[in-house]
């Protein structure tokens, strides 16, 4: 008899679903939006978010201008544009803003008007988290130590507070004058404090008071997640992280975690912030119920009030988002690693789900840049030392966000910029759409499937990812078949295919290539389309392990890369080259591209020379004032464009002739400045000793080090030509131990707790200083006894102090001008 090893996998049962037509959607019913007659009016339905008539399906990510350099702000922004976000999202720290009573300071990268002014002429709408209290791993939550030492009744309608806020919100709602959405201005949204969830009478008093002060923005929102309750005046907004740093060290895998990774209604996290909320609030969650501590009624139980709308699951506000988690911070006890791949599939299970707003924390990391108090306890970041559960680092504030504390474009970037293209294209479609659970249990056998549909079109969501931790199988025989609203029953594909362990996808049913070619099923990705000449090319992506076949209604006849087989009153269309850059399979008035997935990573869809252009770069871009601007640490880079221009004219670098590789042109550029520059060869291991382990905080969790007299140290010389001649320098130190600490001189420039990864410090703005005393390294050693938690694939490590490399990243910037176009095709 066979091993059970080369046993057939057992046919699964047949998957079947029908998907109905959404229910229309309530108007009017919500004090949000704006009145008819405005100009690109913004209004709230109860199923998704309008823009001028139109379903709208916003894309925002966090960007903190107060933890980036401002001569800064233009490259993130470019690159969130790029990237495809429509809009990006900021808290307004209180303590940065208002250091001391009455001293107001927005000049410098404190300067939120600059920085909404510039996020406008990149393409982006700002949502401005306001606060009060914001969190966001500050001090004090970004309330300023001077209004903590008058221990007020903080975060409630004390009087005494309020009139506080409102001299904070005046200053800010100043800052913001004229560059509201109903005034032409890029601000469309406000927040109202953060992850409070048992005050919604205060919560709508604070949008009353920004009202007030001349704030006119048309959505309001407030954060829904730990069981919020959620004023009627406000939006509910939600989050969804693959990991938490907040969580104990004893905790493998946070127990809302999974849930993200399948197809669920259910909006809320119980997780999120449930320490910080025991710990300022006195509540505690268990077994997956918030409970008060103390005098009083359940805030996440019980009748709602006339003025407060239905949590998760509700029909009365759409689905959005604000937190979905581009990466993961770490704190001392406590140092996940969120992977790029874990980001990517958590992100699309939301869309899955039914989201229709997706929202980063963090889409870009940033450094603690508030200056510290004299005297002061603690530095400017969450700690033990001002009474928070966690001690996170003094500086870095990187989070392995898509965009890096220093400029760094990481994977997940390119990961999302996909979902982001489709979005683009497929948005106002898939707004409308709800969605509908074909299967997916906790199981990790069973298969996770759900369909979003509008009764007669829709996509298919199959995923076989969730994160390491607790991996899922791949999938043998898929097949499901999918019932309409008018009798069409869509069976994908048409033969059962096997779903490799890892990948997340989202195939169209019954897609309209033209007004008269449907392409009725398809296993790969839409991406975008965009018209050329006089036709229309439609970029797919095909799965690894997957093989592509497109589904055609109707006998078409197909030319190019693909091969047609009429049946039963379809053509099923299998590919005769490889997916690439160019596999075009040539349809009647149409062609599908369908790209593998490294070449979809370099895929941009740009405006740039004064038309939308597709863009196949091998190191990030974005534009300004019409032209590419590459940020490369590569000496060698590869741009391709459709349309495409005469020529190119490179700044900055070299470009060389054009190619031709049909339908695209391409362009090498030499850029000799860019690359790496080896300072330091190892492995070395390095004398150190470790400092006894400290508990601390309200949780008695590990504090970060105070004793550093044990550390080893580390001197590097980096000579004035390493430094010179490119628009950034990193310094990459791949090191395994504990914590380090940077120094030039005599101030400290970063700071690292090691989790796997390598540190990253930013020597452009020292260069001077860097040539004349070098950078300075301190190194704690590890110490596999004292309990700090690390992710198992890195786990194991010896005890000590060990620097496996380090090297200088020379990032040049170039500027690519398009010379006058050709004529399309």
């Amino acid at each position: 008899m066979p091993s059970d090893a080369s046993r057939t996998p057992p046919r699964p049962a047949p998957r079947r679903l029908r998907v109905t037509a959404p229910p229309v959607p309530l108007r009017d019913h919500l004090p949000l939006g704006e009145p008819a007659g405005t100009a690109d009016r913004l209004e709230v339905t109860s199923r998704w978010v309008e823009r001028d008539g139109r379903p709208w399906f916003p894309v925002s990510g966090e960007v903190h201008y107060s933890r980036v350099p401002r001569d800064r702000w233009s490259e993130v922004l470019g690159h969130a544009r790029a990237g495809g976000l429509d809009s990006v999202a900021a808290y307004v720290l209180w303590r940065a803003h208002e250091p001391e009573p009455g001293d107001f300071r927005w000049d410098g990268n404190l300067d939120l008007r600059a920085f909404v002014e510039l996020a406008a002429s990149h393409g982006l709408d700002v949502v401005v988290r306001m606060g009060p209290w914001a969190h966001g791993e500050a001090r004090h939550g970004g309330f300023p130590d001077w209004l903590v030492e008058r221990r007020l009744d903080t975060r409630t309608d004390d009087p005494a507070y309020l009139e506080l806020v409102r001299a904070f919100f005046a200053a800010t709602v100043t800052q913001l004058s004229g560059l509201g959405h109903a005034e032409g201005g890029p601000v469309v949204a406000a927040q109202m404090d953060n992850e409070l969830y048992d005050q919604p009478g205060h919560l709508a008093t604070l949008r009353e008071i920004a009202e007030d002060l001349g704030l006119r923005v048309p959505l309001w929102t407030a954060t829904g997640w730990g069981g919020a309750k959620v004023p009627r005046t406000l939006l509910p907004v939600y989050g969804a992280y693959a990991d938490g740093f907040w969580e104990d060290s004893l905790t493998p895998w946070p127990r809302f975690a999974a849930t993200h990774f399948r197809y669920d209604a259910v909006r809320d996290d119980l997780s999120v912030g449930a320490d910080v909320r025991e710990v300022l609030d006195g509540h505690v969650v268990l077994d997956g119920n918030v409970v008060l501590d103390g005098p009083g009624a359940d805030p996440g139980t019980g009748p709602l009030d006339d003025d407060l709308v239905p949590l998760a699951d509700d029909d009365v506000v759409p689905f959005a988002t604000c937190e979905l988690g581009g990466g993961m911070h770490v704190a001392y006890h406590r140092r996940p690693l969120v992977t790029p791949q874990d980001v990517a599939a958590l992100t699309l299970a939301k869309i899955g789900s039914g989201s229709v707003w997706q929202g980063y924390y963090m889409y870009a990391g940033g450094t603690q840049r508030t200056a510290v108090r004299a005297g002061q306890v603690g530095g400017e970041q969450e700690s033990h030392a001002t009474g928070y559960p966690n001690d996170v680092p003094e500086l870095t504030y990187d989070f392995h966000a898509p965009i890096g504390e220093h400029g760094q474009i990481r994977p997940h970037h390119h990961l999302l910029r996909r979902q982001h293209l489709w979005l683009a294209a497929e948005g106002e479609r898939l707004a409308t759409m709800t969605s509908t659970t074909g299967g997916g249990s906790e199981h990790p056998d069973d298969l996770r499937w759900a369909v979003r549909g509008d009764g007669r079109s829709g996509y298919l969501f199959l995923t076989t990812y969730q994160p390491a931790r607790q991996p899922l199988a791949a999938q043998h025989g898929v097949q499901v078949t999918v019932a309409f609203d008018d009798d069409v029953e869509v069976r994908v594909p048409t033969v059962p295919v096997d779903v490799p362990a890892g990948v997340s996808v989202a195939w169209p049913l019954r897609y309209a290539l033209t007004p008269g070619l449907v392409l009725r099923s398809a296993t790969a990705q839409v991406l975008t389309r965009l018209a050329v000449a006089d036709h229309e090319v439609v970029v797919l992506v095909a799965t690894a392990g997957v093989p592509v076949e497109l589904v055609l209604e109707g006998d078409v006849g197909v030319t190019g890369a693909g091969h047609g087989e009429h049946r039963d009153g379809a053509t099923v269309v299998h590919l005769r080259a490889a997916p690439g850059p160019g596999c075009v399979v040539d349809l009647p008035g149409v062609r599908i591209m369908v790209l593998d997935e490294a070449a979809a990573d370099r895929l941009y869809r740009l405006e740039v020379g004064g038309r939308d252009r597709l863009v196949l770069s091998d190191a990030p871009l974005y534009v300004q004032d019409g032209a590419l601007v590459v940020h490369t640490d590569s000496e060698q880079v590869t741009v391709s464009l459709l349309p495409a221009p005469a020529g190119l004219r490179a700044f900055g670098g070299q470009a060389g002739p054009p190619r031709d590789e049909a339908p695209w042109h391409s362009w090498s550029l030499d850029v000799p400045a860019a690359g790496h520059r080896s300072l330091l060869d190892g492995p070395r291991a390095l004398d150190a000793t470790a400092p006894e382990p400290v508990h601390g905080g309200p949780m008695d969790r590990l504090s970060t080090p105070t004793d550093w007299s044990g550390a080893a140290q580390v001197r590097l010389d980096v000579p004035r030509e390493m430094l010179d001649g490119v628009d950034r320098v990193l310094l990459r130190v791949r090191w395994r131990g504990d914590v380090g600490r940077a120094y030039v001189g005599d101030r400290m420039i970063s700071d690292h707790f090691w989790h796997g990864r390598p540190w990253d410090l930013d020597l452009t703005p020292l260069r001077d200083e860097v040539v004349e005393q070098g950078v300075r390294l301190e190194l704690l050693p590890w110490d596999g006894d004292a309990g700090v938690w690390v992710d198992p694939t890195v786990r194991g490590i010896q005890d000590g102090v060990v620097v496996d490399d380090v090297e200088v990243v020379r990032v040049a910037r170039v500027r690519l001008e398009l010379e006058e176009a050709e004529p399309w095709g």
